[in-house]
């Protein structure tokens, strides 16, 4: 798989380089975030891991522009320390965050873990997909569609519609779905599963008043079953 490092620091650069390609991935990089876009566009990029202090077009528009057209899984670098900025990119459709400095083989790890909820066991049955009132989950194909309409969800969106289709109508906690969308032990922000669940909203009730996620309040989160409530 090949994946593109968009980032101006040389050094973190070679870095990730060297440590994705004992991993045995193909790594293309870009030193400005309108480089980095244009190679964006390629099919063969599985993943782009996206500074967000880059010259020029900086990781928030790039984030912006690619979320505009690609479901890509996107990792943000960051090193500001404020828990706002690292959810305004998760706010911007970015599917994890890694804080500098880093360790290369946790970037590697998230990596791989990202990539592992996007494809398929070899020799899996092709599951029926899951039909929700106006909603319906294919994760076979990974696509979700509202009134037959295909809607555009990143990887952790599409994770975390996967696991609330798995019951609809029971309650999830917070901690359920964020171990389930970033596996058992991920360290990240609270607010984490909130931002990815209100962007999950945003786009499945667009253009349809119905709610098919709701809060369940002090427990986590839930999917409306078949008759609504």
């Amino acid at each position: 798989m090949k994946i593109l490092v968009i980032e101006d620091d040389a050094v973190v650069t070679e870095t990730l380089t060297l440590y994705l390609e004992q991993a045995g991935f193909r790594v293309a990089s870009a030193a400005t975030g309108t480089a980095g876009l244009a190679m964006a566009a390629d099919p063969d990029v599985a993943l782009v891991i996206l500074d967000l202090m880059i010259p020029g077009l900086g990781g928030h528009d790039v984030c912006r522009g690619l979320r505009a057209t690609s479901t890509v899984p996107i990792i943000m670098l960051t090193a500001r320390a404020s828990e706002n900025d690292r959810v305004a990119g998760l706010e911007l459709g970015a599917d994890d965050y890694v804080s500098k400095p880093f360790s290369p083989r946790e970037v590697v790890a998230r990596v791989q873990a990202l990539l592992r909820r996007t494809s398929h066991r070899a020799g899996a049955v092709r599951p029926e997909p899951v039909v929700v009132g106006p909603l319906e989950i294919d994760t076979w194909a990974r696509v979700a569609r509202m009134n037959g309409r295909e809607v555009l969800l990143t990887a952790t969106e599409f994770k975390l519609l996967e696991t609330l289709g798995a019951a609809p109508g029971r309650a999830f906690t917070r901690d359920e779905l964020l171990a389930r969308a970033f596996g058992p032990g991920y360290d990240g922000l609270d607010r984490t599963v909130d931002v990815h669940i209100t962007n999950l909203r945003k786009k499945l009730e667009a253009g349809d008043a119905a709610r098919c996620v709701h809060t369940v309040h002090g427990v986590g989160y839930r999917l409306a079953k078949p008759d609504g409530d």
